[in-house]
């Protein structure tokens, strides 16, 4: 057995295969346990340390869990009223242009009070990154029906699931938005695997590189699960989010441009 001592010789940088950015707070999360947030929360502060970004950002937040971002990253972090994080995003980007500047939204505010909102800041194409969660649900109000509700899906506003004929189909924001001119880049992610949190780091990292360009509204949907809402156990509701929402919400780019690394990837392949 090591002592203290003996693992300092252990406890190297050279030898940490991961190191917890210094932007994430010592406040403890308070999300719950299996929630996508806090792994979302992470990478994107990482990624923020990585290029060097820390003085130059300004995160934007508005009602919802993802209110509680500015208690655990150590960045500056403006709060929105409910769903208006794009309009105050636009112009805060306005003003200060050198800055690196992103919103942080669930689907209850994204996709329902601030519609109008998203789709107005992507169809002009503002130079932010939005980073949209997306659980099928309102999780910090009582876990009620939410815009991205899945047909069928129970809710506390839905208790006999969500029925299309009377509530509408389910809302796919992000498909929406691909197609509006002002965006530059449209993907859909999850951080429930290890390999899906480094794929949706690395579209972070690309949002990153867009917004130093200019190229216009980047847009990352990161489909998640709400253990607490969905009443299961953080590996049901991972099981289950893989084979409903999955199903419903397919991951994968939607909108890349032209000379991007994708699209070289691709012809690579080719």
């Amino acid at each position: 057995m090591k002592t203290a001592e003996g693992l300092k010789d252990i406890i190297k940088p050279e030898n940490l295969v991961y190191r917890k950015s210094s932007l994430i707070t010592d406040k403890p999360f308070s999300y719950c346990p299996g929630c996508g947030h806090g792994t979302t929360h992470r990478i994107i502060a990482e990624v923020i340390e990585e290029e060097n970004l820390a003085e130059n950002t300004i995160g934007v937040c508005p009602v919802g869990c993802s209110v509680l971002m500015y208690d655990f990253l150590d960045l500056d972090i403006q709060q929105a009223a409910h769903g208006r994080a794009p309009a105050v995003a636009t112009a805060i980007k306005r003003l200060m242009p050198e800055k690196f500047v992103f919103t942080y939204q669930g689907d209850g505010d994204l996709a329902a009070i601030g519609t109008s909102e998203t789709i107005h800041a992507c169809n002009r194409g503002e130079n932010i990154l939005i980073v949209f969660i997306n659980n099928g649900i309102y999780g910090m109000t009582g876990g009620q029906m939410a815009p991205t509700t899945l047909e069928g899906m129970k809710s506390s506003t839905s208790p006999y699931g969500r029925d299309v004929k009377m509530m509408g189909n389910p809302l796919k924001m992000t498909e929406l938005v691909a197609m509006l001119p002002g965006t530059c880049y449209v993907t859909r992610q999850s951080v429930h695997t290890p390999a899906a949190v480094r794929k949706a780091k690395k579209a972070i990292k690309k949002a990153v590189g867009y917004q130093k360009k200019g190229m216009g509204t980047c847009f990352i949907e990161i489909v998640s699960n709400c253990p607490s809402g969905w009443k299961m156990t953080p590996v049901e509701s991972n099981k289950w989010m893989e084979e409903n929402m999955f199903a419903y919400y397919k991951p994968g780019d939607l909108k890349v441009p032209a000379e991007s690394d994708a699209d070289a990837e691709n012809k690579n392949e080719q």
